[in-house]
């Protein structure tokens, strides 16, 4: 047994240990799917963010906004069919399962806040193909 008097080296020793005994505990499935679904539920609500975002900045552009609006109805059904494709039989893959379905739905999610933002970012001055993307303004 290691024993240090009161000293800098007892402290930093006692610290070690404590962050040793955070760092490897393990969590339980359960712990785990439900910082799973944390995650998803935070990139759920940043995509409603640049959702309303978008809508707000195009909010005079009617044509855009039924397009946006359409595009995103769209959009979940494409992710609901994406996680249907890769977890076909969800009720047979134990308990692990609802914990890969909400990291899937993250990623998915995820990507699609990169694409949104776009509309808000704006596309560089000169860009041909930016489409319906506003210049950006320096």
């Amino acid at each position: 047994m290691i024993i240090f008097k009161d000293s800098p080296m007892k402290t930093l020793f006692l610290f070690l240990f404590i962050l040793s005994a955070y760092l490897c505990s393990g969590q339980t499935q359960s712990e785990m799917t439900s910082d799973a679904n944390g995650k998803y539920i935070s990139a759920d609500s940043a995509l409603n963010v640049v959702y309303h975002q978008v809508l707000h900045m195009y909010a005079k552009d009617s044509t855009f906004i039924e397009n946006l609006k359409a595009t995103e109805r769209l959009w979940i059904q494409m992710r609901n069919a994406e996680l249907k494709l890769k977890y076909p039989d969800s009720d047979q893959k134990g308990s692990v399962q609802a914990m890969c379905t909400s990291l899937y739905l993250t990623d998915l999610t995820n990507e699609r806040i990169k694409t949104m933002r776009v509309w808000l970012q704006g596309a560089q001055e000169g860009d041909a193909c930016a489409g319906s993307a506003m210049i950006k303004k320096k």
